[in-house]
């Protein structure tokens, strides 16, 4: 009796085994022919189904499966379905998340439509998961001339500027500033000035995905990337315990110019004396 029990569920399984493979045959020879007649959402559905049942053909139909989004994609865009645009990158993103021809693809749509910030982070991507990919880089480069504003370039050439502020941050940092938060980081210059200066804890946040990013590679290049914890978030949505272990004994910002009350820096301020700050006894 066991053994025909056993038996019985090697046949079920084999059965349903066979009807996998069935209906993924049948998806793909369906999707090809949807493609034949230019029905690229239904083909694109057709893909999704192949690529949930079975994943082992990722590689086999990867090539195909880009087309066929990329084609969709371009409709419903025409369409200005935008949301489905979006969810259909998601989609592809769950089923090939290093994809680095998608990721581009995707950021392209983002910078069309002028979410700029966001595209500039899946270029950034892209190119993480291929240097050598010219097109990915061409748009990182291009979107960032759109987002790096002119005077990050003439503050880092500020050799005055910069000396200044190594020499003030070295002066707290001696004087028993230990822990430091830099506020709109930027490049991150000032955060590398503080761990240098011997600071033993160094936190930097900057609201900006594509500044946020240019800090992280610079932060690395230097190899400070265990040294300095970096933060995608606005200062004012700093919260400890959450995302610094506690106040810090000095706050440091090159935020200050001609947009200073634009760009509520002073609110940010005092929320940083007010709440992340160390408090003089």
């Amino acid at each position: 009796m066991p053994n025909s029990n056993a038996k019985l569920h090697s046949n079920h399984r084999g059965g349903r085994e066979a009807s996998r493979r069935e209906l993924v045959s049948r998806s793909l020879q369906s999707a090809q022919h949807c493609l034949e007649n230019q029905d690229f959402g239904t083909a694109y559905a057709h893909y999704l189904l192949v690529l949930n049942l079975a994943p082992e053909l990722k590689a086999t139909v990867k090539e195909t499966f880009q087309f066929t989004l990329f084609k969709w994609a371009e409709e419903l865009d025409s369409l200005a379905r935008i949301q489905d645009l979006f969810n259909c990158y998601e989609q592809a993103l769950e089923l090939y998340p290093n994809d680095e021809v998608i990721c581009n693809s995707m950021g392209e749509h983002l910078f069309r439509m002028g979410f700029r910030d966001e595209a500039a982070g899946y270029f950034h991507k892209a190119v993480k998961l291929n240097p050598n990919f010219a097109d990915a880089k061409e748009n990182f480069y291009r979107v960032a001339n759109w987002l790096v504003e002119r005077w990050h370039f003439i503050m880092l050439n500020d050799a005055k500027r910069n000396f200044t502020y190594l020499r003030a941050i070295e002066n707290a940092v001696h004087s028993g500033s230990k822990s430091v938060l830099d506020i709109g980081t930027g490049t991150g210059i000032l955060s590398m000035f503080a761990k240098k200066a011997g600071a033993s804890f160094v936190y930097a946040c900057e609201l900006s995905k594509t500044m946020y990013e240019l800090a992280r590679d610079v932060v690395a290049a230097n190899n400070m990337e265990r040294e300095i914890k970096l933060l995608h978030l606005k200062s004012l949505d700093i919260e400890i315990p959450k995302d610094i272990p506690e106040r810090v004994s000095l706050v440091v910002t090159e935020t200050v110019d001609a947009g200073l009350f634009g760009e509520g820096i002073v609110e940010s301020l005092i929320h940083a004396w007010e709440h992340l700050l160390l408090q003089p006894k």
